[in-house]
């Protein structure tokens, strides 16, 4: 056995290497994935001159993670979720009760949130929003709300490892696309805010979804199942890269939701 494929390799980047039955994602038995349709395995539909949108939870990538690694993942997604209206709808789902408490969140928002933006119905926003102090005083601004999921659930469960996702390139050039640039560098931000932050950097090392990608993993607007596989095992191999590179981070991850932990390591 060469045991140095499951450590830091030297010159190695994000998804140079795809892991198999979630690799070391698997040392987190709980995972929520916090996003909107692209996390929530929707699929459009179109008959009869309507178009149609379904959330199929099965089939979206935290279930396809759920599935490889053998842990649970919670959907705290839905089609169309903000990073604004995120708040209201995880409070009537009770997504911030100790019930549903994970050990690992992955948050993959800011699609409809840019929409927002350029449609004039919200501004985006910058990392002086952010009240570190109190959550509740954060601007009301795309990167306001966003900081403020992470600030809530770092006080629900304070351990606990964020994986914040960026948007993939698509090969085009557009005010959006500049959005997502500026949302990219909005998350590195934030990573370097709170504690046991980690961006999950898809815009640079995820293949470009060009038309040709979108042929094979899209349907309309929306992926379809074989997008969404393929979606699981970036977020796996991406979080394996973080564990192998980082093994003094993750060295607690077992004590995180309980009493206990280690004095003698990183905690």
């Amino acid at each position: 056995m060469d045991v140095t494929k499951y450590m830091k390799i030297e010159g190695e980047q994000p998804l140079d290497n795809i892991v198999q039955n979630g690799g070391l994602c698997g040392i987190f038995r709980k995972i929520a994935c916090i996003g909107d349709s692209l996390s929530s395995g929707e699929f459009q539909s179109y008959e009869n001159g309507a178009h149609g949108f379904h959330d199929y939870y099965e089939y979206s990538w935290g279930q396809y993670m759920a599935r490889d690694a053998g842990c649970t993942v919670y959907n705290f997604s839905k089609g169309g979720m903000t990073a604004k209206d995120y708040d209201r709808f995880a409070r009537d789902k009770g997504f911030f009760d100790d019930e549903y408490k994970a050990q690992a969140y992955i948050i993959a928002l800011g699609v409809n949130d840019v929409s927002r933006v350029l449609g004039g119905e919200l501004e985006f926003g910058s990392l002086e929003d952010v009240n570190l102090e109190d959550y509740a005083k954060n601007a009301a601004t795309f990167v306001g709300y966003y900081a403020k999921i992470i600030a809530k659930y770092q006080a629900i469960q304070p351990k606990a490892k964020f994986f914040l996702v960026t948007a993939p390139r698509d090969g085009s050039t557009s005010e959006r696309q500049e959005y997502y640039d500026k949302h990219a560098e909005i998350l590195h931000g934030l990573a370097q805010m709170f504690a046991n932050c980690y961006v999950i950097d898809l815009r640079k090392y995820a293949p470009v979804y060009d038309a040709e990608f979108k042929r094979s993993f899209f349907l309309s607007g929306h992926m379809n199942a074989a997008g969404y596989r393929l979606t699981a095992l970036m977020m796996e191999s991406y979080i394996d890269y973080f564990i192998r590179h980082n093994p003094e981070d993750f060295t607690q991850v077992s004590f995180i939701g309980t009493p206990y932990h280690n004095a003698n390591a990183k905690w």
